[in-house]
């Protein structure tokens, strides 16, 4: 165990007694706090749900196959690193069934996190090696300011940088790549 959250109070149980409207991560042995996401956020978030829903949660215009989770408690290793990705994919071949408990101990496939002034720095730099890590293989960067995504792919244990889309670009990138949604939807 880590000698930092050996001296520290149980973090988990600090992450469980927050208040309502706040929601926490344990993020590098350091419990890690946000308000509510803004409206922009929001509508990313909607949009993303929207084009990747049908197709891959429904198999509607799409494969199907995949279960997608709007802010999903996943626990990396048990209590002690514990993100909460805006959304996250997991292939139904890995995870069969959604469990009725806001714990997510499958490590997802796919995670998106939506940037916002307040937390752009944390999703790139703790998160993302976070991510990397434990082996998630694809992870999405949005920025509802500037209107962009960035994706990345997981080689080696490293992120490959393998798309960056601005505006209303075609997005055709994977693991969702089946289809091709317009990049506006997320700006509303």
């Amino acid at each position: 165990m880590d000698a930092n959250l050996a001296c520290q109070p149980n973090l988990y149980e600090e992450l469980c007694a927050l208040p309502e409207g706040l929601t926490g991560e344990i993020l590098a042995g350091q419990l890690h706090t946000m308000s509510r996401p803004s409206g922009r956020h929001g509508l990313a978030v909607t949009g993303l749900l929207a084009d990747l829903g049908g197709p891959f949660n429904f198999g509607r215009g799409g494969p199907g196959g995949w279960w997608t989770i709007n802010e999903p408690e996943v626990h990396f290793v048990r209590d002690t690193e514990v993100a909460v990705p805006d959304l996250a994919g997991w292939r139904r071949e890995r995870m069969p069934q959604v469990l009725d408990d806001q714990r997510f101990e499958v490590v997802p496939d796919w995670v998106c996190e939506i940037l916002s002034p307040s937390t752009a720095r944390k999703d790139r730099f703790v998160k993302l090696p976070i991510y990397a890590k434990y082996g998630v293989a694809h992870a999405w960067l949005v920025d509802p300011e500037a209107h962009t995504l960035e994706a990345f792919e997981l080689r080696q244990g490293f992120w490959l940088l393998t798309a960056t889309l601005q505006d209303d670009a075609p997005v055709r990138v994977a693991p969702f790549d089946a289809i091709e949604f317009s990049l506006a939807d997320l700006w509303g």
